[in-house]
């Protein structure tokens, strides 16, 4: 159901599909992988995730880049989020989170400039943290079943 396909040059759509099952729980379906948003974590707990699996995963590409040998990398994430907008009282601000903290510990054989640097480039190059930090154009629609 869902797709990954690739649009022009080195862009890509990639696409899932949710499908409801109960008030708080939805079923993802991606090209290779099947899983379930709120059957043990929330959204936001996935949403925070999503970052922390993203710094992992470019922190490792970002390390070969720079020649850095790194054998762990624990990511730390922490969000701040008012939930009245969400539950339906309208004088919250918004409903998202208002800040996000991120503590990244790595074992590597790096010093600490090395790392600096290393951290620089994994902020820039994680989709994830880019998606976070600045504005996505977001449509939706909906249709009936």
């Amino acid at each position: 159901m869902a797709k990954d396909s690739t649009a022009t040059g080195s862009e890509k759509t990639i696409e899932i599909a949710g499908h409801g099952r109960g008030p708080k729980r939805t079923r993802v379906e991606t090209d290779a992988a099947e899983f379930v948003v709120g059957e043990e974590a929330s959204p936001l707990e996935h949403l925070l995730g999503s970052l922390a699996a993203c710094i992992n995963v470019i922190g490792h590409l970002v390390a070969t880049d720079h020649g850095i040998d790194v054998r762990d990398i624990d990511v730390h994430v922490a969000g701040d989020i008012d939930t009245a907008k969400y539950r339906g009282e309208a004088t919250a601000p918004r409903a998202g989170f208002r800040s996000i903290r991120v503590d990244v510990t790595v074992d590597a054989d790096a010093g600490d400039e090395a790392l600096e640097r290393w951290l620089a480039d994994v902020e820039e190059r994680c989709p994830v943290a880019d998606n976070l930090s600045n504005d996505t154009a977001l449509e939706s629609s909906v249709g009936r079943a």
